[in-house]
């Protein structure tokens, strides 16, 4: 039997938010046909100088309403109150930054003449809209992963389709809203909210040109493979961030920095601090340090402002990291603090020192409040524990050794190294995104807005040039 209305639960207490309808199978069908039709034609699509006065108006409504969307993304997804005003200034940040690189979307000069054959002509290229774009978001940021999948395809005059998570569907129906409100005609961004059978077709149908998927690694792939041919596509999928620490780093800054990084949104980040590396000497201080400062932090409600990590998204999730630090610790590992739940929807932030490397916490991406730390001796030692999975995101050095920052970030396996920071660090107008398992294709609102267009070359002939 197909639903035809979802009921939206906080995750922390379970209570209802909202039911709201669900589209069908055939609801996506339309959708796509409407999004296609816009696209062939021409006529009708948005001049930039439009664009641009429908994302002005855009910031305007949001930056009136931040309190409401704060209330809004804390509530549907369990990030806390403090860190959902971080995202959602976040957000209309992201939609100046696609106004500014509007300007930017241009392509080059191509010489000509070199050759007897290209005498008498001029080439340049231009970038035009990829076409329909579809986007398959995540539950962790539910308003700034939105801002980052649908503005770059409005900025660049693609229509483009939405499938929010269906954990947290409302801020995204509620962007959706002020992009209409703003002056966006509807066909140009839809909203579906529908189950994973009716959204196959955002993923496979023919008429899709650019797929933008955020989620785990098992369904991006598998999803990549069911594409069509031609359909281009951006997968950011998660990691389990490797941070090498040595000795002459300063830990008073390291510990505040590794406990922000991995407890963050109760570890429901894709590049959350999880692998630390620390010189044998001093390890079990790090850990310990770590876990002193997870055990000062406010677990709760997120819409309480003095919360610092929240609940995970589901009670399945409480069982599954659950399970996952009982298997390190019957193997070997040793707690050093954490290691319950704390209710249903709530779990301790935990720290595990040297647990075996063949173990889930070691080997797979916690998307938990769980941070490991592993001692080494020798350096090469660290790097090759650290590149050993096949996910490769961002990771972080903690040195004060010029020469040990320059050597570490040029041998650990990741699309970006922070230096004395930690791995969760981004701003939006950087390039996101995995290699290996961890994706294919950048983030970044201009990046994005790169990959959903596409270059024509224009040759003109002329026995006058």
């Amino acid at each position: 039997m197909t639903m035809t209305e979802l009921s939206v639960y906080r995750p922390f207490d379970s209570g209802l938010i909202k039911t709201i309808p669900m589209q069908s199978a055939s609801d996506v069908d339309t959708a796509i046909a409407n999004a296609h039709a816009l696209f062939l034609d021409r006529q009708a699509w948005l001049p930039a100088h439009q664009r641009i006065e429908i994302l002005e108006k855009t910031i305007s409504i949001m930056s009136d309403q931040v309190e409401a969307l704060t209330l809004l993304a804390a509530e549907e997804g369990g990030k806390p109150y403090i860190d959902s005003k971080v995202e959602v200034l976040r957000a209309i940040n992201g939609v100046k930054l696609a106004i500014e690189h509007i300007a930017q979307i241009k392509g080059e000069q191509i010489p000509m003449g070199q050759t007897a054959a290209s005498v008498n002509r001029l080439a340049f290229t231009i970038r035009e809209p990829i076409g329909v774009v579809s986007s398959i978001s995540a539950f962790n940021h539910p308003l700034n992963l939105i801002v980052h999948q649908v503005i770059p395809a409005i900025a660049v005059g693609c229509p483009v389709l939405i499938k929010p998570a269906m954990t947290t569907p409302l801020s995204c129906l509620r962007l959706v809203e002020i992009l209409h409100e703003a002056g966006l005609p509807k066909g140009w961004c839809q909203a579906l909210v529908t189950d994973n059978d009716a959204a196959s077709q955002l993923v496979s149908d023919a008429r899709i040109n650019f797929l933008s998927f955020i989620g785990s690694a098992n369904v991006g792939w598998m999803l990549r493979s069911q594409l069509a041919p031609g359909t281009r596509c951006a997968l950011e999928h998660g990691g389990a961030a490797p941070v090498i620490v040595d000795n002459s780093a300063n830990l008073d800054e390291v510990v505040p920095s590794l406990a922000k990084g991995g407890f963050y949104h109760a570890g429901q980040v894709c590049v959350s601090v999880q692998r630390v590396y620390a010189q044998q000497g001093f390890c079990r201080e790090l850990a310990v340090r770590i876990a002193e400062a997870g055990d000062q932090m406010k677990v709760g409600d997120p819409l309480d402002p003095s919360t610092e990590v929240g609940p995970l998204i589901l009670p399945r999730e409480v069982d599954r990291v659950e399970e996952w630090v009982n298997e390190a610790v019957a193997a070997g590992a040793e707690l050093i603090s954490g290691g319950k739940r704390l209710s249903d929807s709530c779990y301790a932030p935990t720290v595990l020192l040297n647990p075996p490397d063949d173990v889930r916490v070691s080997q797979n991406e916690i998307f938990g409040p769980v941070i490991c730390v592993y001692s080494y001796v020798d350096k090469a030692d660290a790097i090759r524990r650290a590149n050993d999975l096949p996910f490769a995101f961002q990771a972080s050095v903690f040195t004060n050794n010029l020469e040990d920052a320059l050597s570490l970030t040029q041998q650990l396996n990741a699309t970006a190294v922070m230096v004395n920071d930690h791995t969760a660090f981004r701003v939006d107008w950087m390039p996101f995104g995995g290699r290996d398992a961890s994706g294919i294709g950048l983030g970044g609102i201009q990046y994005s807005m790169h990959e959903m267009t596409r270059d024509k070359m224009l040759v003109f002939k002329s026995p006058s040039l």
